[in-house]
């Protein structure tokens, strides 16, 4: 591309409706899924579903940037990617030190809330990673909005692990060693993301 196309922020064919409406979508279930998962994270203690819960409001304000973006040019759409794979190290980051916390203060989740709202949020993120699988070879916008509904499905499969681990052994550690996971494919996500951003900034 042109560095005046990208200088006058015009669109790219790359860029279509069914994206679009994708991400609309993909914004509400978001949405949906962070207020049930804030709720059942606090009352049942586990620090997976918590993580979980501010992955969802991440994605959804993710979401809404990339709608923001869509019909700018490459520089532009690359320079949202960049924000959103530093908002995912964040979150990788949060992680990490809520379960630093939750460790120091001893709480014991209850399993089957886990169980019950992670079967939920996985059968939610199906649904958007489902939608969004068409466009994961795009540009890093693209690509961005494409790993975020990928990890989510991944760490709702883990989240469920963990509250079988926790029913059968009466341990935090199961619910802890997910958020860790969580925690890593944020920060391996989000450095994927900056990456690619950054070469498409150079190369534009």
């Amino acid at each position: 591309m042109s560095s005046k196309c990208c200088d006058s922020g015009c669109a790219t064919p790359a860029v279509g409706p069914a994206f679009r409406k994708a991400l609309w979508v993909a914004l509400v279930i978001n949405l949906a899924m962070f207020g049930v998962e804030i709720v059942s994270g606090l009352r049942s203690g586990s620090v997976s579903l918590l993580a979980d819960a501010i992955d969802f409001a991440g994605d959804a304000a993710n979401y809404g940037i990339s709608l923001v973006v869509l019909s700018m040019g490459l520089v532009w759409r690359a320079r949202a990617a960049l924000l959103k794979g530093v908002t995912m190290m964040a979150f990788g980051l949060f992680v990490l030190a809520r379960a630093g916390w939750s460790l120091h203060a001893g709480v014991l989740p209850e399993p089957m809330t886990m169980g019950v709202i992670g079967a939920l949020a996985l059968l939610a993120n199906v649904a958007v990673a489902l939608m969004l699988y068409a466009f994961r070879e795009g540009d890093s916008n693209m690509r961005s909005v494409w790993l975020c509904s990928r990890n989510d499905a991944l760490g709702n499969i883990a989240v469920m692990a963990a509250a079988a681990g926790v029913f059968g052994t009466g341990s935090a550690w199961p619910d802890l060693g997910v958020a860790l996971v969580m925690a890593g494919l944020a920060l391996s996500a989000g450095y994927s993301v900056i990456r690619q951003a950054r070469q498409e900034l150079r190369t534009a």
